[in-house]
């Protein structure tokens, strides 16, 4: 008796092994042949899929529609009418654009009349910018939910809940991009009190925070002011600031880099008495030293770079200022003093200089990679 039980104990457990072994298998072969899902966290990773989607877009694209890719002006109170913005998207001119100064209502109408031009003209979607920093976000997005300014966040946990609060409405009005969080040191005036660094140890751990938050609700984040704002005395929108020997700041961006920030600002800022980085009076956004030497080679940061807003002081001046941030390794041009113009400057380069029209096309699809993860392609 007791063989006999031992034998159909036997038979039961084989059984439900074989069972066990054929649901782990489908299992395993259902993964293998899944698609990959593709979000924002996809866009630092080496996806044969997403590397395939990307050059399938770009392959269709003319030359207009890809040096477009490049261009962000902005709209609002202090940037152009939604007149000249719909015309620049009728002539394909322009990738994405900033939304600066304006109500929630406002700002939800221009992305959605944006967006219905450029299905209409057959533009890719827009990438939408703000500068919703902690301690600017209630003033250049009026209506949104009220947050601390940076300077007053007391921990990392509060600094994830006020992104996580800004991103929400951003989400809401249809913006992806947030040029924040501010990384710079707390010296300068016109920097100081829009970044964590009240206390210099919750830099980083606090942008951290931000960024994590940010990017987990779909908005790519910024770190800015590369290579730092906070220890020159000046304001870089009158004027060229300088950066006098090291670079004190550069130390918060290795971290950030790492953690998987999506995108990054360049300053306006020259720098001078450093052997290694010396812009030769130029500002970093135009020097290839700094944008593809330093952040991109030395710094191995993958992401989106852009420009702080091209008709500033301390780059207005500069001629040929399109073209230069471009040769040094920018992808985005922020709001230019004229987009037409500047596109027309950076596609007679693009249709003449083999080099150049290289980097244009990297930065292209960079650019269309980003909007891919994102979900608008």
């Amino acid at each position: 008796m007791n063989k006999q039980l031992l034998f159909l104990f036997s038979l039961i457990v084989l059984s439900a092994c074989g069972q066990n072994d054929v649901s782990i298998t489908k299992s395993v072969e259902q993964k293998l042949i899944s698609p990959v899902e593709i979000s924002l966290h996809s866009f630092l990773l080496d996806l044969p899929e997403l590397n395939s989607k990307v050059d399938s877009i770009f392959n269709t694209m003319t030359h207009n529609a890809i040096v477009s890719q490049l261009i962000m002006p902005a709209t609002g109170r202090l940037g152009q009418s939604e007149d000249t913005i719909n015309a620049l998207i009728k002539e394909h001119l322009i990738g994405g654009v900033l939304l600066l100064n304006g109500t929630v209502e406002e700002c939800k109408s221009w992305v959605t009349n944006f967006e219905k031009l450029n299905v209409e003209f057959g533009n890719l979607p827009f990438l939408y910018s703000a500068d919703a920093e902690p301690s600017l976000v209630n003033r250049k997005l009026k209506g949104t939910t009220i947050v601390p300014r940076a300077n007053m966040i007391i921990d990392s946990l509060e600094a994830g809940k006020v992104s996580q609060t800004i991103s929400t409405d951003l989400n809401a009005i249809g913006i992806n991009y947030n040029f924040s969080p501010v990384v710079d040191l707390a010296k300068n005036a016109t920097v100081g009190y829009r970044g964590f660094a009240k206390d210099p140890k919750n830099v980083i751990p606090f942008a951290k925070a931000f960024i994590k938050q940010s990017q987990h609700q779909n908005i790519i984040a910024t770190a800015k002011h590369f290579p730092g704002h906070g220890l020159v005395s000046g304001d870089t929108h009158k004027s060229l600031q300088i950066i006098d020997g090291e670079l004190k700041e550069l130390k918060y961006y290795p971290p950030l880099i790492k953690s998987g920030v999506l995108s990054i600002m360049i300053a306006h800022i020259a720098i001078t008495n450093n052997e290694t980085f010396n812009t030769n009076g130029l500002p970093a956004t135009t020097s290839e030293v700094v944008v593809r030497q330093l952040l991109r080679d030395s710094l191995d940061f993958k992401g989106i770079i852009v420009t702080d807003a091209m008709n500033m002081g301390g780059v207005s001046k500069i001629k040929n200022a399109s073209t230069k941030a471009i040769s040094a390794g920018c992808d985005i041009l922020l709001m230019p003093k004229n987009a037409r113009r500047a596109h027309a400057e950076i596609l007679s380069k693009y249709n003449g200089d083999i080099l150049f029209k290289k980097k244009v096309e990297i930065a292209a699809k960079r650019i269309i990679r980003m909007k891919v993860c994102l979900g608008l392609l």
